[in-house]
């Protein structure tokens, strides 16, 4: 067995990892790249390796940096089944849907302003892309092993990070290879804690957060609950960039089991995701895979989804009222690190407002909006226009949907004995101390990923 390195290998987004096995190839996600302009032109690469000769293709979840290439990889050739858990496949159409409306924007955005003789940009790929992509998905159920091809077979198990997010475990050549996928942290709302894995030949596992700990989730609550009061006494706005997939359904969660201590009767609320909106109706056919406490949630009054303030923001006019509004709204909307979406154009309307408060609660890559803004950022561009920010910004870390440090630490400690492992999914700085931690602690070998790298197992 081996293991080909080509994407989420020392930065976060964009995960591909290419296993040659029993004499078949296997593609464990397929991932966009985020961040700078630089980063995502990337995307438009060549593969390298040719589509059409993968055998089968493994998505650990439907997040867009593990799933976001898929329909480029058809659209170049690649015939074979696509593997995923059943609410992930669920989750599929929405996400790459969604991705391929704002390719087609951005393409014809840039084209209005091309200049003569520059040559017409084109989408990565169509919504016709997306639907030859969605009849090759194959919806999996957790914690059942199957032969996927001749001599290799996959079992996946609950990873606790999104709605139907899988380790992937994959046996082949009397080899098991196991990858984390994204790991949630323990006790997060709705889901169940990430399954314990206890044997491996070799080990991929993330890394986003691996040189530090978030703040306890009871401290984080009140910590929400503190903004929440001071924005209304500031009479502003609030702003929550979140990914449709995740961090807006916990959101919405907190926001029920927290409506009285929260005051938030007095609020106006704003679901502004069409995205989302179908997100939530996905998460409302999986009961199954929700935590205990969520189920009881569910049946209580009011219901998460169905807040008696929350307005969903559907259509271009109705986002745009809500701009109209200079005070009493909290404002959900994507992208998660603001880097497109409608988000945009509310941090426009915002940003210059001393009384406005922008939350963030999820993980910032390099090179974003989100990340210059939480870097203390004085001035951002958005739509080729700077903008002043004077708005006052909050990181709310305890609400990431990737476990931390030690939370990283106790998950490779059930594996026994330790195998070797391999840091995918994170920076180099925090790879470099979840490394040391781990090297300290368990005295196993450990590589960091890089581009191109290739290891036997």
């Amino acid at each position: 067995m081996q293991v080909h390195f080509h994407g989420a290998a020392g930065e976060v987004t964009g995960s591909m990892h290419l296993v040659e096995a029993a004499g078949r190839r296997i593609l464990l996600d397929c991932g966009l790249i985020q961040g700078s302009r630089e980063s995502e032109a990337r995307n438009e690469h060549p593969f390298p390796f040719d589509p059409s000769t993968l055998d089968a293709v493994v998505l650990s979840h439907a997040h867009i940096d593990h799933v976001g290439r898929v329909p480029l990889l058809v659209k170049r050739g690649y015939r074979g089944p696509i593997y995923t858990q059943g609410a992930s496949a669920e989750l599929l159409p929405i996400m790459l849907l969604d991705t391929a409306s704002l390719s087609e924007s951005e393409a014809e955005r840039a084209n209005r302003y091309r200049r003569r003789g520059e040559p017409k940009a084109q989408p990565l790929f169509s919504a016709e892309d997306v639907h030859a992509t969605l009849r090759q998905v194959q919806p999996l159920a957790y914690d059942q092993r199957m032969t996927i091809l001749p001599g290799v077979d996959i079992a996946l198990r609950d990873a606790g990070h999104i709605l139907g997010s899988a380790i992937v475990e994959l046996w082949a050549d009397g080899r098991k290879l196991v990858f984390s996928g994204d790991l949630g942290p323990k006790g997060t709302p709705i889901l169940r804690d990430p399954a314990v894995v206890k044997q491996a030949d070799l080990l991929l596992m993330e890394s986003t957060y691996g040189d530090r700990n978030h703040r306890d989730r009871p401290d984080t609550i009140r910590e929400l609950g503190e903004i929440f009061e001071h924005a209304w006494r500031d009479r502003g706005n609030v702003l929550i960039p979140a990914f449709a997939v995740g961090r807006t359904q916990e959101l919405l969660y907190w926001f029920a089991r927290h409506w009285e201590t929260w005051k938030l009767a007095r609020w106006r609320v704003f679901l502004d995701s069409p995205m989302a909106a179908k997100v939530v109706a996905v998460y409302g056919r999986h009961h199954g895979l929700f935590d205990e406490d969520a189920r009881r949630v569910w049946a209580q009054s009011p219901n998460p989804f169905r807040l008696p303030n929350l307005h969903v923001a559907e259509t271009t006019q109705q986002s745009m009222a809500i701009n109209q509004i200079e005070n009493g709204a909290i404002i959900i909307a994507g992208s998660g690190m603001a880097n497109g979406g409608r988000i945009q154009h509310h941090l426009r309307y915002n940003l210059g407002r001393r009384n406005a408060h922008i939350v963030f609660v999820g993980y910032q890559a390099e090179g974003t909006l989100g990340r210059r803004l939480v870097d203390g950022a004085q001035w951002v561009r958005i739509h080729g226009r700077d903008y002043r920010v004077n708005a006052q910004r909050h990181t709310v870390g305890g609400l990431s949907a990737h476990t931390d440090q030690q939370g990283l630490l106790e998950w490779y400690g059930h594996f026994q004995p330790a195998p070797p492992l391999v840091l995918v999914h994170g920076e180099d700085k925090a790879r470099e101390a979840l490394a040391g931690e781990i090297g300290e602690r368990y005295g196993a070998p450990v590589e960091l990923a890089r581009p191109g790298m290739v290891l036997d197992v």
